[in-house]
């Protein structure tokens, strides 16, 4: 098999203005560079899961955060401009896409050379998803153009520690994924 590609929270909920827990223009800017990394990733046989935060109302999360992604709404919803990568979704109700999912059996049957990760918030969702990933021995490499949070020095924290604790690689796109110079992309 190929890569699993791993799309964290790439959803509504973070990316559109106007709900209780918007990422920001940091977190949209990367949607360009997540549309590349996947254009490539499929024309290598990598399989697309993307993980989507769905809660219940009165979520124990709540406590910590303004409810958001409640299930069935829009919030929960992959952003369009992902819509013409196809993938398998999963549901999660904290912070790391493994606990109490499929996403571990899904893995399982893929036997994936690697997991490619991308998403938001690099300190929260990416950050735990990938912890247990590595404490379940999965080689990981995480796009540092393809992670954002609302927190930058918490976003830089993250990929350190992923980094220099958990493993992971953190890599980039290479320059022939990447706009051509003085072409400018949208939210950035």
């Amino acid at each position: 098999m190929a890569n699993a590609v791993i799309v964290v929270d790439m959803l509504l909920g973070f990316l559109e203005k106007g709900n209780p827990l918007y990422c920001g223009h940091r977190a949209r800017a990367v949607i360009p560079n997540v549309q590349r990394l996947l254009a490539r990733e499929s024309r290598a046989g990598s399989a697309v899961i993307y993980l989507v935060d769905t809660h219940d109302p009165g979520d124990k999360e709540f406590q910590m955060f303004p409810p958001h992604c409640l299930r069935g709404t829009p919030e929960c919803e992959v952003v369009p401009e992902l819509s013409s990568f196809p993938g398998t979704m999963v549901p999660k109700s904290r912070y790391s896409g493994f606990f109490n999912t499929t996403l571990d059996d899904t893995l399982r049957a893929l036997r994936p050379d690697k997991l490619v990760v991308c998403g938001v918030c690099t300190d929260i969702c990416v950050l735990h998803t990938v912890a247990d990933a590595r404490n379940r021995d999965y080689p990981v490499e995480v796009y540092a153009d393809c992670v954002a949070s609302f927190d930058e020095e918490a976003h830089t924290f993250a990929l350190k520690h992923m980094e220099k604790i958990l493993g992971a690689r953190i890599v980039s796109l290479p320059p022939e994924d990447c706009d051509p110079p003085g072409v400018s992309r949208p939210y950035s």
